[in-house]
């Protein structure tokens, strides 16, 4: 059965409804899932076997039957291991049915159908009694429930729950315990992800300034954490201003509460500072006794010989105070953790500040701005980067003139500021510039002379950026604006940027190909069927486009030199044509070609350039840096990965790409030359 799916289209700003087959949710479900990274988490895996293990033995040795409750239990991993270490039952919950349905095939490939009961229920739906789901209470919890921030999955309402009707009193539980930990820092950096930086421009008279309303200045901004892989920050982009300090625990042994709670701690900072930002992370304790123990730490918090696992699944957060606020060494502070059943944030207090003694309690942060809704975390970061925004000046005052009426095509951007103050008419709104820079709310193919104040448009300009956009090449609805707007614009109309390059480049990941790699057996249990199941959903369309994905935070290196593969010129409208090209790329290093990295580069005059992508090549052995605003387009090479060879120096990688105007989309194709 087919069915009818209505979607915007990123790239050319339509609204199309696509027939789609009735199983394509539940695709792109697997396919974008973090099951291969979950199962090649080797840390987490061994650690939950010990914990099973331990928690079944001390049932037994207590003279029960270990029956076990799994909820989450997806592949059915956790349930297999606990029936290997002694279990005698184990009741395996999983609310989504596909993976329910691979769960009972694994179950059984590897011999545990008979003590292993597959339940496709949610946990708060699961019934217990003589006709129930589970014919008595579990005196074992397993659970998987974890995000990055721990509880954003809704760990605590579904073991709350259980506590209530699932799980005997006292019962063992795996993990026993979490806990959740904190550090004060101070980074230019990261707090350029919160608040927008005065612009500083150089016109030809003075220099202008560009500062945020009030509004946005004073916004606590939102609640919502930013998880990113700490351990690629570079050590120079933050200064610690406080030791580590435990926030809270959970004892998933005991009822939990998903009610609303804060923790507040009282520190003394290690060194002075601007306090912006709030690491942190979790550890969960397999046992009791907390021998057995899992941490997502830092590499600076975890003993210097110890080996980090790598893993994508779980990573550490970033919080954002809703203002900055000035510390001196030693000085009392209290640094408050508040929580719903989903999320946490953070407020720090000075002790001459800490006026309610009783109730720490704050609200979650509100964005009153609107800035915080719109801009995501890494845009805060692009309009912050003074460079960048240099480069778009310097590319202004090349084609702007004192009679440059402009029309700007791009979502939030201060574009048309910096055209005001270098001289132009403008259209648009912002900086008490009413009078000049006016917002048109329309579509460009909508746009009248009226609109325009029967102007007619003499420089088209756009960074670009759509806040819609995923993909690099999502950005090119700036041309297709451009080009709904042609009836507008004068015959010899100056477009800035005026073209835009597709680059690509082979590279071999230190740790990302897992996510798309088979696991064939884990821990000693056959999955196979869970790497069919991702195979046949990649298959499905996935395993055909690219993924976005901040290469900044996913080290690799070059195994091919970066390469010009498609050009569009923004001067001309969309062509009606496909616009296809074929070349190979020659692989100069050995190595594993896991995949290509696709970006832009926007040429905003013939010699500048806004790259996206690729920012240099460091050493001989290739690694990579790569811009840290922009999420950059993976294409994973299945066929290499399922090889895993060692590349040949005098190989090459064949690409096919072609660009369809009426979809906006870039069809890709790449093959291993002998």
């Amino acid at each position: 059965m087919k069915i009818f799916c209505g979607r915007a289209n990123p790239t050319t700003g339509a609204m199309e409804w696509l027939e789609e087959d009735e199983d394509y949710d539940y695709h792109q479900e697997i396919a974008r899932s973090r099951y291969a990274d979950m199962l090649h988490d080797k840390d987490r895996n061994v650690k939950y076997y010990q914990g099973i293990s331990a928690a079944v033995r001390r049932v037994k040795e207590r003279g029960e039957r270990a029956i076990v409750l799994d909820i989450g239990t997806g592949t059915g991993l956790l349930s297999m291991m606990a029936v290997s270490a002694g279990a005698d039952f184990c009741y395996a919950i999983e609310v989504f049915k596909p993976m329910a349905n691979a769960a009972v095939k694994i179950v059984e490939k590897n011999g545990f159908s008979e003590k292993i009961k597959v339940i496709n229920k949610h946990s708060t739906e699961v019934t217990v009694g003589p006709d129930g789901d589970m014919r008595c209470r579990a005196n074992i919890l397993i659970t998987e429930l974890f995000d990055t921030e721990l509880i954003g999955e809704g760990a605590l309402p579904s073991y709350e729950h259980a506590h209530k009707y699932l799980v005997q009193e006292g019962c063992e539980a795996v993990p026993h315990r979490a806990t959740v930990y904190a550090q004060l820092v101070e980074s230019k950096r990261m707090w350029s992800w919160n608040k927008l930086f005065p612009v500083h421009i150089q016109a030809e008279d003075d220099k202008k300034i560009i500062v945020s309303p009030s509004e946005m200045e004073n916004c606590p901004g939102v609640s919502s954490v930013y998880d990113i892989q700490l351990n690629q920050m570079p050590w120079n982009d933050f200064t610690i201003l406080s030791d580590v300090v435990t926030m809270f625990s959970v004892d998933f042994s005991k009822q939990v509460s998903s009610a609303s709670a804060y923790h507040r701690v009282v520190l003394q900072p290690v060194k002075s500072g601007m306090a912006q930002v709030i690491f942190s992370w979790w550890d969960i304790d397999m046992d009791p006794s907390g021998t057995i123990k899992c941490t997502m730490a830092p590499y600076w918090a975890q003993p210097t010989s110890l080996d980090i696992q790598w893993r994508d699944h779980w990573m550490q957060c970033v919080y954002f105070l809703p203002n900055e606020k000035p510390l001196l060494q030693g000085e009392i502070v209290y640094l408050t953790a508040c929580r719903d059943e989903y999320s946490v944030w953070y407020k720090l207090q000075k002790a001459r500040d800490k006026e309610d003694k009783t109730d720490a309690h704050v609200a979650s942060p509100v964005c009153r701005c609107q800035a915080h809704l719109l801009w995501n975390r890494p845009r805060f970061g692009e309009l912050n980067d003074q460079n960048r925004t240099n480069e778009y000046i310097k590319a202004l005052k090349k084609v702007l003139k004192t009679d440059s009426v402009c029309l700007c095509i791009s979502d939030g951007s201060l574009l048309p500021v910096l055209a005001h103050y270098l001289g132009a008419q403008q259209i648009f709104k912002a900086n008490h510039l009413e009078d000049k820079i006016k917002i048109i709310e329309k579509r460009p193919e909508l746009l009248t002379p009226s609109d325009l104040e029967n102007k007619k448009v003499s420089v088209v300009i756009g960074e670009p950026f759509f806040t819609t956009s995923l993909l690099p090449w999502h950005n090119l609805h700036f041309w297709y604006a451009r080009t709904a707007a042609a009836n507008q614009l004068v015959r010899n109309i100056t477009v800035l940027p005026q073209s835009a390059s597709l680059h690509m480049m082979v590279v071999e990941f230190k740790d990302l190909w897992r996510i798309r790699s088979p696991c064939r057996t884990c821990e000693g249990f056959d999955v196979h069927i869970m790497d069919d199941m991702i195979g046949n959903s990649l298959n499905f369309r996935e395993s055909k486009e690219a993924e976005p994905h901040p290469l900044w935070e996913y080290p690799c290196k070059s195994l091919s030199d970066p390469q010009q593969v498609m050009t569009f010129d923004f001067r001309q409208t969309v062509p009606q044509h496909r616009l296809s090209t074929e070349g190979s790329m020659k692989l100069l290093r050995t190595g594993k070609s896991h995949g290509a990295i696709l970006w832009m580069v926007y040429h905003l005059t013939a010699d500048i350039s806004i790259n996206t992508g690729l920012v240099q090549i460091s050493n001989e052995k290739g690694n990579c840096q790569w811009n840290p605003h922009c999420k950059q387009a993976v294409y994973f090479f299945s066929s290499v990965i399922e090889s895993e060879a060692v590349a040949d120096p005098s190989s090459a990688i064949a690409y096919s790409l072609s660009f369809d105007p009426k979809t906006g989309k870039i069809a890709m194709d790449f093959k291993l030359l002998p």
